[in-house]
């Protein structure tokens, strides 16, 4: 037992050793900043709900990596997000543009909302018009009656 509470204590002083380690510095910050930036607009298509500089999922990595060789190649930023479209639709970019397939994605919560108040407002006229007899009447009596003894 002894052996074991010292090989599990030695274990986590090299783990925690290496994990304290520094990651190594980035070749080129710049480029880095460039497929961050790019990266922040584009979807994880595993995720959906982060970006793919956000997300740990394989495909996100795989995806920065391809963004990050194509910039090494020259490509621009506009080429990247475009080919990035081409290859997985709009649903890709994490702001899709406005155009008519995409019209109920960005005006979908405001007629949402209109509609809801619309229909608030119709209920609430409707009910002012009702006479007071169609309401149940206050009581001052209690619901309950207690126990008689």
């Amino acid at each position: 037992m002894a052996k074991w509470l010292i090989a599990l204590l030695l274990a986590g002083c090299t783990w925690h050793a290496c994990a304290t380690e520094a990651l190594p510095a980035v070749a080129d910050p710049v480029l880095e900043a460039r497929v961050m930036r790019i990266a922040s607009e584009l979807r994880c298509l595993v995720c959906q709900n982060q970006t793919i500089a956000d997300s740990h999922a394989g495909l996100a990595i795989d995806l920065r990596n391809q963004v990050r060789e194509m910039l090494q190649r020259g490509q621009s930023e506009k080429e990247i997000t475009d080919y990035m479209t081409a290859r997985y639709g709009d649903f890709v970019l994490y702001r899709p543009p406005l155009k008519p397939s995409t019209w109920l994605l960005w005006m979908g919560p405001a007629v949402m909302v209109l509609g809801g108040l619309l229909t608030l407002a119709w209920v609430l006229i409707r009910r002012s018009r009702l006479p007071a007899e169609a309401f149940d009447p206050d009581s001052d009596e209690p619901t309950h009656e207690a126990p008689k003894t």
